[in-house]
């Protein structure tokens, strides 16, 4: 039997660079892509000096046409096997709504979640040739309630919930699961120099490592009686998510009101 694979985008750095090297260290062949050239030239050496494979390739999720070049290339490698597509690339920039250019409310939207829905989109013949195949897309606790300062990147992993938890349903018949991680803050270059009502109040605890473990955690067979679509990371998301899903609307509101301080 070939190996199995895992597709990764915004695989350079942070998150998606320790995912990788955590499915390289247990046999999969990874595909690693991003719009950063030098980190991917970094990943790949870090990856091949241990005796893992890679296959590397510049990817701008916004566009559907590199997102198809780029999963046929793959796939002539992957010899015919798509196990796990990880919708991992994402920007956050925090500031008050009105103040933000448009351009800034676009590129969150394009990367975010166009990104995401061209990707699933264009990957959804190989994953459908794969017995088992699942996608992983990082969504965020940002998505339990709308977060000031935060209003367009909240959205967007809204969004991203909205399309995990119906294209679960939807590709059921076709043995593909769908899944979304949770994570709150987490110490990578996206959250540098982030500060709002939030951060301040819950701190950014989580790092790249414990995000990678959670999410090659999700993809294992599970023992579970049930089947799993959401996957808080870390105790704090954990617990706002418990919280949010037996508190009133009332309740929950105030609460996120409190840690925004608003």
């Amino acid at each position: 039997m070939s190996s199995p694979t895992v597709f990764i985008t915004g695989a350079a750095a942070g998150i998606g660079r320790s995912t990788a090297l955590k499915f390289a260290r247990s046999g999969y062949l990874v595909g690693a892509y991003d719009i950063d050239e030098t980190g991917l030239a970094s990943l790949n050496k870090a990856i091949t000096s241990t005796g893992g494979r890679v296959v590397t390739g510049i990817l701008d999720v916004t566009d559907p046409k590199q997102w198809e070049e780029r999963l046929k290339e793959f796939d002539a490698e992957a010899n015919g096997r798509l196990d796990v597509l990880i919708n991992n690339a994402g920007i956050l920039v925090a500031g008050r709504f009105e103040e933000m250019p448009i351009e800034v409310h676009k590129r969150q939207i394009d990367i975010n979640f166009n990104g995401v829905v061209y990707g699933t989109l264009a990957a959804f013949p190989y994953l459908k040739a794969t017995r088992g195949a699942q996608v992983i897309n990082l969504c965020s606790a940002s998505a339990i309630y709308g977060q000031p300062e935060l209003v367009t990147y909240g959205a967007t992993k809204f969004a991203v919930r909205g399309v995990t938890e119906a294209l679960d349903l939807e590709w059921a018949e076709y043995d593909i699961s769908v899944k979304a991680m949770w994570p709150l803050f987490v110490q990578t270059a996206m959250t540098q120099g982030v500060s709002t009502g939030t951060t301040n109040s819950l701190g950014i605890k989580l790092t790249a490592e414990d995000v990678s473990q959670a999410i090659f955690d999700a993809t294992r067979p599970s023992k579970r009686l049930y089947h799993k679509v959401h996957f808080p990371v870390g105790i704090q998301s954990k617990a706002l998510s418990l919280g949010s899903r037996f508190s009133p609307a009332w309740l929950t509101r105030e609460v996120n009101r409190r840690l925004s301080h608003k």
